[in-house]
């Protein structure tokens, strides 16, 4: 089996920014969303803090409202 071990990560989105924000708020701890879209857990960590995508918490918080 060949592995590409060259290739980058996947790079988050503003919509996958607003979606982790949510899943840190349903309990997801930060390593499990890492694993799920495939990147370091330190973009999670920039999500969360506002640095990376910044806006998608005050989006995800408005959303977040409307389903619970």
């Amino acid at each position: 089996m060949t592995t590409k071990t060259n290739e980058p990560s996947y790079q988050l989105t503003f919509n996958d920014a607003v979606e982790i924000h949510m899943m840190l708020w349903d309990g997801w701890i930060q390593s499990r969303i890492a694993a799920k879209y495939d990147v370091n857990g330190g973009r999670i960590s920039e999500v969360k803090n506002g640095t990376l995508h910044p806006g998608s918490k005050a989006l995800a918080k408005e959303l977040y409202s409307e389903l619970v």
